[in-house]
């Protein structure tokens, strides 16, 4: 989903575990200047790490990053986070401590 000319997010939808209704977890990336260089040299797969981080400066966040800030809260459930995630294996090592996300955003 492209917002507003400037970011583009993608999106999960959960239950809520303690309210009525549904949370979402979103996955954030803002072109910056970084970004757009990483596309025209074609280095795409660097991507994923600058937005890793960058989430306390430019609000950029990966759907693990969204997914472990909802489990933490206690809006959904560590098994429906790793069955959404779509690093599974990422998600586990951040529960366990071991690739905690950024201060900032989360």
């Amino acid at each position: 989903m492209k917002i507003d000319g400037r970011c583009h997010c993608g999106n999960v939808s959960f239950t809520a575990l303690i309210d009525p209704g549904r949370v979402m977890a979103c996955e954030v990336m803002v072109p910056n200047y970084a970004i757009r260089n990483l596309i025209r040299e074609n280095k795409v797969h660097q991507i994923y790490g600058l937005m890793q981080t960058g989430q306390g400066t430019t609000g950029m966040q990966t759907m693990n990053q969204s997914l472990f800030a909802l489990v933490s809260r206690g809006y959904v459930s560590r098994e429906e986070a790793v069955m959404r995630s779509p690093e599974p294996s990422e998600l586990m090592l951040m529960f366990d401590g071991g690739n905690k996300p950024q201060p900032g955003r989360t």
